[in-house]
């Protein structure tokens, strides 16, 4: 887990948005979010703790709104939602404990039939050509 001064340190550097959906799981509009409709070559990472969480090899276009991808880079926790009268499974990132979105079971079956339906507030793009600069070298291999 994240060391909690530098959390709480991380969260005032939030907009209101990334606050609310990362800390009080809120979700994004609708095709609204940043990383909807994005297609660039890089990595996804938690837009409090910086960890890596999703490959942009594993994003697809699901046609559901919000970015969705087959698989995560990282193991990512998991917990039972039953709010608003339905029943999901919350996926939140390991470091941070932070609200990303929910996963599926109506993903590619050919890449292991998951949907992660993610929140654009809660991640951060790094591009390819950044990964050296930004510190996450090491996912060059992904690509």
């Amino acid at each position: 887990m994240m060391d909690e001064n530098k959390k709480q340190e991380r969260l005032k550097d939030l907009t209101k948005e990334q606050f609310e959906t990362t800390q009080h799981a809120a979700t994004d509009f609708p095709f609204k979010g940043k990383y909807d409709d994005f297609y660039q070559k890089g990595i996804y990472v938690d837009v409090v703790s910086g960890e890596p969480l999703f490959s942009s090899e594993d994003k697809y276009d699901a046609g559901c709104g919000w970015p969705s991808f087959s698989k995560p880079i990282q193991k990512l926790v998991y917990h039972r939602d039953q709010s608003h009268g339905m029943e999901r499974t919350e996926v939140k990132s390991p470091e941070a404990d932070s609200h990303l979105g929910h996963v599926f079971t109506d993903g590619p079956q050919d890449q292991g039939g998951l949907r992660y339906c993610i929140n654009s507030s809660a991640l951060k793009f790094i591009p390819f050509d950044q990964l050296e600069k930004e510190g996450y070298g090491e996912y060059r291999k992904l690509f």
